[in-house]
Order: structure tokens, then C-alpha cells, then sequence
């Protein structure tokens, strides 16, 4: 057994499955060691695609993601995705396969410094070297599924990785545990509770990685108090709860920003600031801060006490009190989300991107996993898409990179086989990362990978008709629309100008063998009033 034996035995005992990644000779000894270790390899279009998918999969399966480059561009190219990872708080090991030990630190063609490149975007970046593999590795998986849970980088020589393996394997440590908030802390956020007659509760990405996600459920259920979610946190509570409110700080942000700031306590459950600072949107409201890590808040923002500790620990507390009064009615609760989805939809004389993601809804089983890229159909999404469970509703809010969505589909299917998915990308960012459909075609994944294709960055134009710019470098695709091609690399594509013709395709590609491309032409003039209202 060598050393890179070694490295996939251990990660495979972590619950490792698949690595994705773009092999060079370097990569090469650890690749066969996947081979006949069991660890399959996912030869990917573009390492940062590798990253992307290698967080995903960490999210869908709750185990450490894995991807794989070569030293000097595979590198930078693949800190992409690990800075996904870093920012969305997902745990992944992200291998570079280098030089020879004799050639570390020497001006040599590709060789940069890896763990200058690594430090700012990982939680840790460790060499991997002789007779300290397993060790430096079982510190990495610890590290890296510790809360707040992150990448970890590990550099690994060629030399090293074909050397006999002289260390045994090590059992895997378990990560830290997050301690249980004070008791003073508990009672007196119960006695807030108390206090107050309008509380509001915003659930936000750190909720992802609860022990017991339903625990959040029962606790707004126990009191009667309203929701919101952040982007990342849709599904957590399903959407259509009568208690919901809906996504903050998406589109029609200003419709949820009057709201919260006529309640008189706003409660951030497990709220990473990452996503959407407080001070964006909460306005002088008290803050009851409820999370893993303490808030970081502009000095505006009113905390009036924050909760620090182990998640479900706090919320089973904080459940068991006798239910709390507050004022609210079901029927304004309901007034409000029926006014905030009919002003999502305005009337539009040509199809519409919030046409497209209704079809998509309404295909799509309730069960089903939709993961979507960055842009201005980020936003419109977030607030109309109706999600109902955890691990369904796939994006990078913290992040928040081009090129996401179709690695994340790709990831999404492999995790979950038996999970219908589909990815709804804009145009711009269908020309990022297309190729990785390449890969879709190769596994086999049935995806539908839905282009919403306005010729425009959208969210970029809108943002320069608000600070009254010209247009200028947003156009993807000059021209009139022409039909699309027949097929990208293998891949069918089909052209979809009414939701009735979405529809049907993507009932079709629901039944197909493969993934298929469903390109659909679009007004996006909407966004203007949606996005940025």
C-alpha cells in the first residue's frame, strides 16, 4: 500500500464516494488509488466546476466533499469552488497533486505557492509528507466537519503519494462539538419571547447543518410566531407553512422589509450574516441573535441579546416553555404572502422568467431538488420558488459565483440518484460552465438544465439602468434570437417559446436517459420591477 492507497482507504471510511476533478501526470498515482480503492473519479470540464461539486455533494449527503487538481492553473482554477465552500460552510477536501519534494519552493514551470493561494479561502492548508499522512489527514476531516464547517486544503507531492505508506490508518476523529449556550442566555431570550407582541423569526444558512432540522418547525408552530427564510435556508420549514412569509431580501425585498420592520422582535435562527447583513434590512428592530457564531452587525443594528451555542440544544430550550401570546392573525399572515407572490408575477406580454420557474415548479416533483446559478433569476427565484424540504433547493448565497448551477445539478443526481433534479441557469452563466453538460451525458444523469435566455446579464443591465449608466458590456448574445443548435457536445437541446412548449419538454426530458437542454427565450424586462423593486 502507498501512501496515496492510504489516503483514499481513510477517506472512504470518512464516507467519501466520489471525487471530481481535471487529472494531470501529477494527479495521476492518486487517481489509480481511487480506481482500485473504490473512490470514483469525476473527470470534470473545469477544476472550479470540481469545487462547486464537491461542496454540493457535502450538502446533499452531510459527509466531506472531495475534488482534485494538478499544482500552479488546476490550483487556482479549483479555488473557485473551495471558496464556494468556505463562504457556504460546506466541509470538503480539496487535494492538490504537486512536484517532487526536491522541487517544492524552486522556479519550476506551473509551481506556485499552494498554501499562499489556499490559506485566505480554507479553514486549514496542510502539507501532506512522510510518515505523517494519516495524522495530517484525520486532523483535515476533523477540521473540515467541525463547526462552522469548511474546506481544508492538503498539498500531496508525487514522490509522496507513491511512497510505501509507513503510517497506519488512524480512526477519524470526531469533530468539535459546539458547546450549549449558557442557561442565562436561554432565559433570558425565553423572557424576550415573553415581551414582545409582534416577534418575527428569520431562518438563515447555519439552520442547514442542524442535527434535527424539524426542531425549527416545532418551535414556531409552539409559539405561533412567523417566518422568513434566507436564500440558502428555503426548504428548511416547507414554503407553503401557513406561518411562512417568505425569502428576505430577494425580490420584492421592499414588501418584506415593511413587514419586518413593523414587528417589534426579529429572531435570526441560526442567521449567517455571510448571506445578508442585518443592517441591510432589519432597521432598528431588536435583534434576538440565535446561532452557532456571534453576529457580525454594523454598529446600527440594534442586538438585544444573542444565544451562542449548539443549535437544536437552544431551540428544544426555547420550545419548552408554555407557547408565548403575540398578536399576529392567520388571515394577515395569509393577505401578505398572497400580496408578495401576485407582485413576483406581473403581467407580461411575451414569456417571462417568472412564467419559466412556475412550469418548473409545477413539473418538478414536490420531493424534487432544484439547483439554480447567480444572477438576476437568482433573486427571482428565491422569492417565488415554493420549496418543501431540506437539501432541495441548491445555491451560493455567501459566495454567490457565476458558474454554480449545472456543477451543483451534476453533484445534486450523483449524491441522490433517486431524486428528480433540475438546474434553471441564465444565459450568461450557460456560458461559463456549458461543458460541464459534457459530464451529465457521460454519467448518464437524467437533468434538465433550463437556459433562461434573455442576451443579457440582467441583473448586471438593471443595476446600471438604476445608477443611470448605458448599457455597455452586458449583451451575451447580440442579435435576433435564432433556434438553438441541435445538440451541445452530445447533449440534445430543445427551444421552448411558451410555457405550454416548457412544459412538454421538460415532461420529456424527465423521461430521457440523459440531460437535456431546454432553452428558453425570455423577456427579462420584469426584472427591472421584481428584482429591484
Amino acid at each position: 500500500m502507498n501512501n496515496a492507497d492510504l489516503i483514499v482507504r481513510m477517506l472512504k471510511s470518512a464516507g467519501v464516494t466520489h471525487g471530481f476533478g481535471v487529472p494531470s501526470g501529477n494527479v495521476l498515482p492518486f487517481m489509480e488509488a481511487m480506481r482500485t480503492g473504490g473512490i470514483e473519479f469525476v473527470l470534470t470540464a473545469h477544476e472550479g466546476s470540481a469545487g462547486f461539486a464537491a461542496d454540493v455533494t457535502a450538502r446533499m449527503t452531510g459527509k466531506p466533499g472531495l475534488c482534485i487538481a494538478t499544482l500552479g492553473p488546476g490550483a487556482t482554477n479549483l479555488a473557485t469552488g473551495v471558496g464556494c465552500a468556505y463562504l457556504d460552510r460546506s466541509p470538503l477536501i480539496a487535494i492538490t497533486c504537486t512536484l517532487n519534494q526536491a522541487q517544492l519552493g524552486r522556479r519550476i514551470q506551473m509551481r506556485i505557492d499552494h498554501h499562499a493561494l489556499f490559506k485566505p479561502i480554507t479553514k486549514a492548508t496542510l502539507p501532506l509528507r512522510l510518515g505523517k499522512i494519516a495524522s495530517v489527514l484525520a486532523e483535515a476531516l476533523k477540521i473540515a466537519m467541525s463547526e462552522p464547517q469548511g474546506p481544508v486544503h492538503l498539498d500531496l507531492p508525487e514522490d509522496v503519494a507513491l511512497a510505501p505508506a509507513t503510517d497506519p490508518v488512524v480512526p477519524i476523529p470526531d469533530p468539535v462539538s459546539v458547546s450549549s449556550a449558557p442557561d442565562a442566555h436561554i432565559e433570558r431570550a425565553a423572557a424576550l419571547l415573553r415581551a414582545v407582541k409582534r416577534p418575527v423569526a428569520i431562518i438563515g444558512a447555519s439552520a442547514m447543518r442542524m442535527k434535527s432540522p424539524d426542531l425549527l418547525r416545532i418551535f414556531v408552530e409552539r409559539h405561533g410566531i412567523p417566518f422568513g427564510v434566507t436564500t440558502m435556508a428555503k426548504g428548511l420549514i416547507d414554503d407553503d407553512h401557513p406561518l411562512g412569509i417568505g425569502c428576505i431580501e430577494r425580490a420584492r425585498r421592499q414588501l418584506q422589509r415593511k413587514f419586518l420592520r413593523g414587528t417589534d422582535l426579529i429572531i435570526g435562527l441560526g442567521y449567517d450574516t455571510v448571506e445578508v447583513e442585518y443592517e441591510a434590512w432589519a432597521g432598528k428592530t431588536p435583534i434576538l441573535h440565535v446561532d452557532i457564531e456571534r453576529a457580525d452587525v454594523d454598529a446600527s443594528v440594534n442586538v438585544a441579546h444573542e444565544a451562542i451555542g449548539d443549535l437544536d440544544a437552544t431551540l428544544e430550550r426555547l420550545t419548552a416553555p408554555a407557547p408565548i401570546r403575540n398578536e399576529w392573525s392567520p388571515e394577515a399572515l395569509q393577505r401578505h404572502r398572497e400580496e408578495f407572490q401576485r407582485l413576483l408575477r406581473p403581467v407580461t406580454a411575451d414569456f417571462s422568467p417568472h412564467q419559466v420557474i412556475d412550469v418548473v415548479r409545477q413539473v418538478l416533483p414536490r420531493d424534487g431538488v432544484l439547483a439554480f446559478d447567480v444572477g438576476a433569476h437568482t433573486h427571482q427565484i428565491a422569492s417565488q420558488w415554493s420549496a418543501h424540504a431540506p437539501r432541495t433547493f441548491l445555491i451560493t448565497n455567501g459566495w454567490s459565483s457565476m458558474g454554480f448551477g449545472i456543477p451543483a445539478a451534476i453533484a445534486a443526481k450523483i449524491a441522490r440518484p433517486d431524486l428528480p433534479v433540475a438546474c434553471i441557469v441564465g444565459d450568461g452563466c450557460f456560458q461559463m460552465t456549458c461543458g460541464e453538460v459534457a459530464v451529465a451525458k457521460r454519467l448518464g444523469l437524467t437533468i434538465p438544465f433550463v437556459v433562461l435566455d434573455d442576451r443579457w446579464l440582467s441583473l448586471i443591465r438593471v443595476k446600471q439602468e438604476r445608477r443611470e449608466f448605458a448599457y455597455y458590456g452586458t449583451d451575451v448574445i447580440p442579435g435576433d434570437y435564432s433556434d438553438p443548435p441541435a445538440h451541445y457536445f452530445g447533449v440534445s437541446v430543445v427551444a421552448a417559446l411558451t410555457p405550454d412548449a416548457l412544459e412538454h419538454a421538460l415532461c420529456k426530458a424527465f423521461a430521457a436517459a440523459g440531460p437535456t437542454v431546454i432553452e428558453a427565450m425570455v423577456d427579462g424586462s420584469h426584472y427591472s420591477e421584481t428584482v429591484y423593486d
